[in-house]
């Protein structure tokens, strides 16, 4: 049996059992803000609901329709004595009181399998980029638990990302999950972009939370392009959808990425952004009367982050490195989502504004940016050329002040001479062009032949 026929032959049968099962409806109570208050009927979180209006007919389509016609679909974020609370998964506009809400009698789910590939599908997991239906190899709940933390291996396999500031100074290990915290506009977005076409793993699944609807095809076309593209998955939520649906868009894209590692496949998972999915927890928490805590942030944001990143990694066969873009408010790299998530994660990249405004691309600040892989995944010989290089960015960014306004005197640390000498060098290294992808090796050749260029006394190198 294809995977198409036997797709559809569970859809025919899902719907049969759907048809066969008796009805459970309750009715809104009330609509305040982004949530809906359901009466009478008995649901638990994560429950998926349709408010029908039984005066515009029977709704038409499968779970997962979010208005526009005679019904919306909503899941259960909260429940109370007598009622539950619920959030659309569309746009509110057009629910009132009265209307009647029937249970769906599961949780959303999202496709998984290689049939994925090379599409655009929105935060629910429904195509979006107008290629006809998925042809998935089957359907998961999006809210999964973690694997165990004995059963996972451990990260010792280097993975090359075709950047050679990361490959050689940050290197990354299959399983790792790392941040790239930053500020806006400083080029989070197209390092993501480079990381796709030039990474060595198997597959890769991108989350575009919260973007701009203007940059999602700008991103496809012009950072992604086709050959990014036939080995991915994307998962689209813009900014104008609702909280839930940001939410879940990160969740259908983990769930995909699982499906992946657990058929043995080494996945690399790049969420943009980490801190817009925190900031859609905010919005349906506050929503539901949970309590404001550090800058506005309920608790259950915190409780949430550490479920969503501890997905991602090793498992009992396969990987999934997880990239995470961490928004950092005004620059403040100690703000409470940079700091909840940088104590979570594998390792950060920090990326800096004055390197950006410099045009120095990609503008990551080496010294500010750790792997905590980095021992596992490279050689002795390695780990000392990173060293030495990262040696000689200290010296110079510490003597800078006093070679900017001309009162160093060569001569007077041979560490600094050493490093103002392969500045030059050093520099072109860290650069790189978008387009450009760059096999590990090729990197670290080209690192240790700068190491060995700029000698020092006591060097580790």
């Amino acid at each position: 049996m294809s995977p198409a026929t036997g797709a559809a032959l569970d859809a025919v049968l899902a719907r049969a059992a759907a048809a066969a099962a008796p009805e459970v409806s309750g009715t809104v109570s009330s609509v305040l803000g982004l949530s809906v208050e359901v009466a009478g009927l008995p649901a638990a979180v994560g429950d998926l609901l349709r408010v029908v209006d039984d005066a515009a007919g029977p709704a038409a389509g499968g779970a997962g329709d979010t208005g526009g016609g005679a019904a919306t679909d909503a899941e259960v974020v909260a429940v109370s004595r007598g009622s539950v609370h619920c959030m659309p998964l569309g746009r509110a506009t057009g629910l009132r009181a009265g209307q009647r809400v029937l249970a769906l009698g599961r949780s959303l789910r999202a496709p998984v399998g290689a049939g994925l590939l090379g599409r655009v599908l929105d935060g629910l997991g429904r195509p979006l980029d107008g290629r006809g239906p998925l042809v998935p190899d089957g359907w998961r709940p999006v809210d999964a638990a973690p694997p165990n933390a004995l059963e996972r291996q451990r990260v010792a396999v280097p993975l090359g990302l075709g950047v050679r500031a990361l490959d050689t100074l940050v290197p990354a290990g299959r399983g790792q999950r790392f941040g790239l915290f930053a500020g806006s506009g400083v080029g989070k977005s197209t390092l993501l972009s480079m990381i796709a076409r030039g990474t060595s793993a198997d597959v890769s699944v991108i989350a575009l939370i919260g973007e701009r609807g203007r940059e999602v095809r700008e991103f496809l076309e012009d950072d992604l392009g086709p050959e990014g593209l036939a080995r991915s998955v994307v998962v689209v939520a813009t900014s104008d959808e609702p909280p839930l649906v940001r939410l879940r868009a990160a969740m259908v894209a983990t769930t995909i990425a699982e499906a992946f590692r657990d058929a043995g496949r080494d996945a690399v998972l790049m969420m943009d952004s980490l801190t817009r999915f925190a900031t859609a927890q905010r919005e349906i928490g506050l929503s539901v009367g949970e309590p404001p805590a550090t800058r506005g942030y309920p608790p259950s944001v915190f409780a949430l982050l550490p479920r969503l990143l501890e997905r991602a990694g090793t498992g009992p066969t396969g990987s999934i490195t997880g990239i995470y873009t961490v928004l950092v408010d005004g620059d403040d790299h100690d703000e409470p989502i940079a700091d909840a998530a940088r104590s979570i994660l594998d390792g950060h990249v920090v990326l800096d504004r004055r390197l950006a405004t410099a045009g120095h691309f990609p503008s990551i600040d080496v010294l500010g940016s750790v792997s905590r892989v980095a021992s596992r995944v490279t050689t002795r010989e390695q780990r000392a050329d990173a060293a030495h290089v990262r040696r000689l960015l200290a010296a110079r960014r510490d003597a800078q002040d006093l070679v900017d306004v001309g009162a160093y005197a060569r001569g007077s640390n041979p560490v600094v001479d050493a490093a103002l000498a392969a500045g030059p060098a050093i520099d072109a290294f860290l650069r790189q062009d978008v387009e450009d992808v760059v096999a590990p090796a090729t990197a670290w050749a080209r690192l240790r032949a700068i190491a060995a260029a700029s000698p020092v006394a006591g060097s580790v190198a």
